[in-house]
């Protein structure tokens, strides 16, 4: 069994950041790709960022490219993503997923590990 749990998150002004850390721990060697997902109030929940298992090939969502980061340390068995230039539209419960094959997917059904999620609300 892999438990993924998330943390970092919390109140923040518009226009500023922070990373959000989700720590792996369990059966690790069944975790291979990760990623972030989000679930803003009333929506669906939506693909932020994506890590492969090496680190080389990170997937990120257009609405915060340039602005969130994806990141992981395998030997701390932890993954990260650093949230900058915070719009109100980024209020969200973040998730972190793990996945077993090596590159990370869009599409939730395909990760069988989440974590319970940590809240960021970003304030004007």
């Amino acid at each position: 069994q892999v438990t993924l749990v998330e943390s970092g998150g919390g109140l923040v002004q518009a226009g500023g950041s922070l990373r959000l850390s989700c720590a792996v721990s369990g059966r690790t060697e069944y975790v291979a790709a990760m990623a972030w997902f989000r679930q803003s109030a009333g929506k669906e929940r939506e693909f932020v960022s994506g890590i492969s298992y090496n680190g080389g090939y990170t997937d990120v969502a257009e609405s915060v490219k340039g602005r969130f980061f994806v990141s992981r340390n395998n030997a701390k068995n932890e993954a990260y993503l650093g949230v900058g230039i915070l719009k109100q539209e980024d209020t969200a419960v973040y998730y972190c997923a793990a996945l077993g094959r090596h590159d990370p997917s869009r599409s939730e059904q395909n990760y069988t590990t989440w974590g319970q999620g940590t809240r960021l609300r970003v304030s004007s």
